[in-house]
């Protein structure tokens, strides 16, 4: 007979209430609270509840960030690649497996599912799980939903306020809801921004002095 767990590993009917499930989801409220509640300037502090609410060491941790609020169900079932921001207000709910690429950045607000429930009212009280995974570089706007089972290619951008659906492929743009590619990032979208906006070395040797100088507050 399988276990509970591994009934939600392999996308079969579960129910949460056993095998310890209940008390894994209570520690790992308790450790959001933390985080949702913790000094901003104590990035330490903060570097230390990311690696305790993952399950990683504070060395991964340290390679990524994330903004509070924060929600997430387990928080061990979310695996999160080096470079990548979480902005405030996300929701995470990993009962399943979340696996987010290197350097993706994520704007607020943005929901993802890895459990649904039948849609038969019988057997709602049923849920299964289906992995989600988001390629490396990929950048997912404000607002994004994004359901059980899908899978987002490496470079893609998605639209703000998309709901998505369905798998999308790498190196596009996709909007909507349901979500749909819109177009193939091109070479317009990599040598601009902002519509049309070049990006001009001269200006981006300025931007990068700016950041290296000391900062001085005028209050």
């Amino acid at each position: 007979m399988r276990t509970m767990r591994e009934r939600i590993n392999e996308g079969l009917l579960f129910t949460d209430n056993c095998e310890g499930l209940p008390e894994e989801r209570t520690a790992a409220k308790r450790l959001m609270y933390l985080f949702n509640n913790s000094d901003p300037a104590d990035i330490k502090g903060r570097t230390t509840l990311i690696s305790q609410m993952f399950g990683i060491s504070a060395q991964q941790a340290a390679t990524f960030w994330v903004e509070p609020p924060f929600c997430f169900a387990y928080g061990t079932h979310i695996k999160v690649g080096s470079g990548t921001y979480i902005n405030a207000s996300c929701n995470f709910i990993d009962d399943g497996t979340l696996t987010i690429g290197d350097h993706v950045m994520f704007g607020p607000n943005v929901n993802i599912a890895t459990v649904s429930h039948p849609i038969n009212p019988a057997m709602r009280g049923y849920m299964y799980a289906s992995p989600v995974t988001i390629g490396n570089d990929c950048w997912i706007g404000a607002g994004v939903t994004i359901c059980p089972g899908v899978t987002i290619g490496a470079g893609t951008t998605i639209g703000a306020g998309s709901v998505v659906t369905k798998d999308i492929p790498a190196n596009v743009v996709a909007v909507g809801n349901p979500c749909r590619v819109l177009r193939e990032i091109g070479p317009d979208d990599l040598n601009n921004y902002n519509h049309g906006h070049p990006f001009d070395p001269s200006d981006l040797d300025e931007e990068r002095q700016l950041r290296d100088q000391p900062f001085q507050s005028e209050r």
